[in-house]
Order: structure tokens, then C-alpha cells, then sequence
């Protein structure tokens, strides 16, 4: 089915984005991670996060040679214009029908051209910074009677998460006490999840996720998904050695014991953060691999699972750009919706995870954002997780999208959906 209003038209420019490759440098050196192995975990199921720094944005998506639009498709990025984010839109797609009401949103937006340039976190490093006056404030806010929220929330919005490393380790340093454990016992419920959150490293927020996504009964797919499915094979590899050095476990056989069948295998093919990062575009490739899932899914009875499994695991997001353009020529359909035609349940959300990742990577966190909140209830971890884990990467990006799929502010939507001093650090932290 076509969404309404697709393609959309008319996106404002994008004001001009610091060069890809300019988010903030990435993981501690293994065994770094200032982290008890234990750290107990957050309120509910904390979702996983991303890394700041080496999404495809920062290892730079260097341009695919001139990339022809294929088929003029509307969107597409510009001949040589496809880095950092990859842009594109789900040509006549369906939104994934997996969400609560299912019901699809507003259009999935194609990037615009001017947004591949580059991303931007709505958190930059603080200039003259000094981790040991920030330590002192807030062991003032957390002294006495009381605790001055508004103190850390001053602090903690407006830093870095690498200049949070550096005020952690000034505070045991200057008081002999660890910052996160004086936070702990001054806070509580969704406010002490997002403080936490904000001071993990990015690594061992996303391991850390992970692990919280496996232990005990049941298991959330989601997190697994939203994490392993969207984060560069660098973030991946960093992740599954954080993941066994911080909690002596292999995260692949905790993925192999907690899911099964084909979901499974898309999961374990995700954290070998194996899949080509070559940028240029080979449309002979793409043109066979649309032919290949084409054969392996509308053109026959029954669908083969381990065809998709191999073009969605290896492929470089460019790549699967081209392929998802030539598949709406030889399908006459687009592979979004093909995808929910011959997949369901968790293999189906993996496998859109990817090609949305591929598409517009902003518009899959804007569209996770919108339904952590819409309805009754908030599911705090994911709006959590998401708002921290891209704070430092592409969270301007993701508001401007939100605001075009769902015609109000993600800032609107946190205000009427969270209160007190939760909903103040997260409006600072979107930058409302």
C-alpha cells in the first residue's frame, strides 16, 4: 500500500551540519569502563543506547561513486551525495505493522538531500570545561537535606558524556566517594534511570542494555533489535568485547539461549559486525539481489528466510539503498511491505530495523520515540535510551523528522507525556 502523502515534498533546508566524522571519539580502551561489572540494573528493562561517535556518520559514509538516482526516485540522495546517514525513503511501503494499534504513521519521509551531509547531536562538549568545579556542585546539590535537582540537571544537559568520564573520576578523586552511588541514593524511579543512563560510557550503555535485555524471565526483542540492528561493525565489535570484559558473558550465546529459529540466526549474523562498509555501489549486485529476494519471497510459495538473512546481514547500507530501488522495479512493490507479507513476529521487525537503518536512519528513532509514548502509559526505557543514546549523534535530525512524520514536536510530545525533574533533564537534553 502506498502511504499517504508520499513522497513527501517541500522539507526545509537543513542548516549547514559539521562534516561527518566530527561526532565526539569513541569508546574507552577496553577494561575501561568505570562501571562495577554488576551495576545493578535501572528501573524496567533498560534499553539499549547508542554509542556516541562511530555511527556511520563518524567512520564518515565517504561518498558512493556518483550514484546514479536510479529510476528518479524520489529522494534519493544526489550522484555522490550518499554519506554519513543514509538517506531514501520506503518507496510505496507500509509501516512496520508491528506496532501497537498498527496502524500506520504519517509517511516514512525520504532524507532529505541536504540532511546526508553530515548529523548532529543536540549535546556538544562544554567550553571551559572543569570537571572538578562540576564535581563540587554536585556534591553541594547532593549535600544536606533535600537535593537540588536543578543543579545536576544544569550540569548534566549541558556536558558531554566524555566530560561526564572525566567529572565522575574528579569526584572520587576529590571526596573519596563514588558519584554514582551519592545518585543513587538521591534519586529515584525514571529520573535516576536517565541520570545513570548519562553517565555510562556509550559502550557499556549499549552492552549494558543488552545484558538487561536477556536477564531473567522473558526477553526484550526490541532492545536487541534496536541496538544490534542499527549500530556500525565498529560499535558492534567494541560492544561484545565491553559485553564479556564487564559481565564475564558471551553475548552470542546469551543471544543463542534467549531467541530462536530464524530471528536468531539475523541476531548472531548482527553481532559479528561483519557487513560491508565499502561505500561505493555496485548496481549490478543490486540489481541480482533484488532479483534473489524477489525469488526467495513474492515469487514463489513459501519464503527463503536464509536469502534475506544473507543480503540484509552483508550489505552496506548504500548497497541496500540500491537494492531496495531496484526491487520496487522488478516487484512493482516495495521490500518494506514484501518483508511484512513473508516474515512476521520479532524476524520481520529485525529485518526492517536494518533496511530503515539504511533508508533514514533518524526517521526509525523518531518513529521508536513516538510509539515509547503514544497511548496510554509511557515506556520509559525506550525514550530513555533512545534520547541518550543519540544525544551526541543525531538527535537534531531525529527531532526535524519527528516533527515532519507526526506534525508535533518530539519536545511537545516529552512535555505531555513526563513531569517533574525527568521531564526537565530530558527537555534539556533535546535541547527544547
Amino acid at each position: 500500500m502506498s502511504y499517504p502523502g508520499y513522497p513527501p515534498t517541500g522539507y526545509p533546508a537543513f542548516p549547514g551540519y559539521p562534516p561527518a566524522g566530527q561526532e565526539s571519539s569513541f569508546p574507552p580502551p577496553a577494561g575501561q569502563y568505570p562501571y562495577p561489572a554488576g551495576f545493578p540494573p535501572m528501573g524496567g528493562g533498560a534499553y539499549p543506547p547508542a554509542p556516541t561517535g562511530g555511527f556511520p556518520g563518524a567512520g564518515g559514509y565517504p561518498a558512493p561513486g556518483g550514484y546514479p538516482a536510479p529510476g528518479g526516485y524520489p529522494g534519493a540522495p544526489p550522484a555522490g551525495g550518499a554519506p554519513s546517514y543514509p538517506g531514501g525513503g520506503f518507496p510505496g511501503g507500509q509501516i512496520p505493522s508491528q506496532y501497537p494499534g498498527g496502524q500506520a504513521p504519517a509517511p516514512y519521509p525520504n532524507q532529505p538531500a541536504a540532511m546526508i551531509q553530515g548529523t548532529q547531536g543536540t549535546i556538544r562538549p562544554a567550553a571551559n570545561f572543569d570537571a572538578m568545579k562540576d564535581a563540587e556542585v554536585l556534591r553541594k546539590a547532593m549535600k544536606g537535606f533535600g537535593t537540588d535537582e536543578q543543579a545536576i540537571v544544569d550540569v548534566v544537559a549541558n556536558r558531554s558524556n566524555d566530560q561526564r568520564q572525566k567529572i565522575k573520576a574528579a569526584f572520587k578523586t576529590m571526596y573519596g566517594k563514588d558519584l554514582i552511588k551519592d545518585l543513587k541514593s538521591e534519586l529515584s524511579g525514571n529520573m535516576e534511570e536517565l541520570i545513570l543512563a548519562l553517565f555510562m560510557p556509550p559502550t557499556y550503555y549499549d552492552a549494558w542494555s543488552l545484558r538487561n535485555a536477556m536477564k531473567g524471565a522473558g526477553t526484550q526483542e526490541r532492545v536487541l533489535i534496536e541496538i544490534l540492528c542499527t549500530r556500525s561493525n565498529q560499535q558492534i565489535r567494541d560492544i561484545v568485547n565491553c559485553y564479556r570484559s564487564e559481565f564475564g558473558r558471551d553475548i552470542e550465546k546469551d543471544i543463542r539461549s534467549d531467541t530462536s529459529g530464524h530471528f536468531e540466526r539475523l541476531l548472531v549474523s548482527m553481532c559479528q559486525g561483519n557487513r560491508d562498509e565499502n561505500q561505493n555501489v555496485n548496481h549490478q549486485m543490486a540489481q541480482e539481489d533484488a532479483q534473489r529476494l524477489y525469488q526467495a519471497g513474492e515469487g514463489k510459495l513459501g519464503t527463503d528466510e536464509s536469502s534475506f538473512n544473507m543480503v540484509l546481514a552483508t550489505r552496506s547500507f548504500p548497497q541496500l539503498r540500491a537494492t531496495v530501488e531496484a526491487y520496487s522495479r522488478i516487484a512493482n512493490r516495495d521490500l518494506l511491505s514484501s518483508i511484512g507479507r513473508e516474515f512476521s513476529g520479532n524476524v520481520e521487525n529485525g529485518l526492517k530495523t536494518i533496511l530503515q537503518c539504511a533508508l533514514n536512519r533518524p526517521a526509525f528513532f523518531a518513529e521508536r520515540l513516538y510509539y515509547s509514548m503514544r497511548g496510554a502509559g509511557t515506556d520509559d526505557s525506550t525514550l530513555v535510551r533512545i534520547v541518550v543514546t543519540r544525544s551526541e549523534i543525531d538527535l537534531v535530525q531525529v527531532k526535524q523528522t519527528f516533527a515532519q512524520m507526526y506534525q508535533k514536536t518530539l519536545g511537545t510530545m516529552i512535555s505531555s507525556d513526563t513531569s517533574g525533574d525527568y521531564r526537565r533533564l530530558l527537555l534539556a537534553i533535546v535541547g527544547q
